[in-house]
């Protein structure tokens, strides 16, 4: 009876040292090395600048947009002819009258 209780109990110590060793490689791979550190500073101080030059040529953009839908002139309405009307005067006693065809 001992013999499959020590080989349960080595079978847990086996299982428990494999977790510590798998969370001990996933704890040292969340430190940063120093030279790693200043990598990823540089990185992200580079991204950041990034955005920024981003943003700054979008709004660039925006404003020589707005500027040239400014500059754009409204149509001048065509120009209809416009018929004159034929019209005679009439004089029927001492009213005169117009007659427009």
């Amino acid at each position: 009876m001992s013999h499959p209780r020590l080989s349960a109990v080595l079978v847990s110590a086996a299982l428990l040292a494999a977790a510590a060793l798998g969370a001990a490689s996933y704890a040292s791979a969340q430190v940063v090395a120093p030279t790693n550190r200043n990598a990823l500073i540089q990185q992200n101080e580079l991204q950041t600048l990034r955005n920024q030059l981003q943003r700054q040529q979008f709004q660039q953009q925006q404003q020589l947009y707005r500027e040239q839908d400014r500059q754009i002139v409204p149509k001048p309405r065509p120009e209809v002819p416009v018929v004159k009307q034929n019209c005679q005067s009439q004089v029927i006693g001492t009213t005169i009258s117009r007659v427009c065809r």
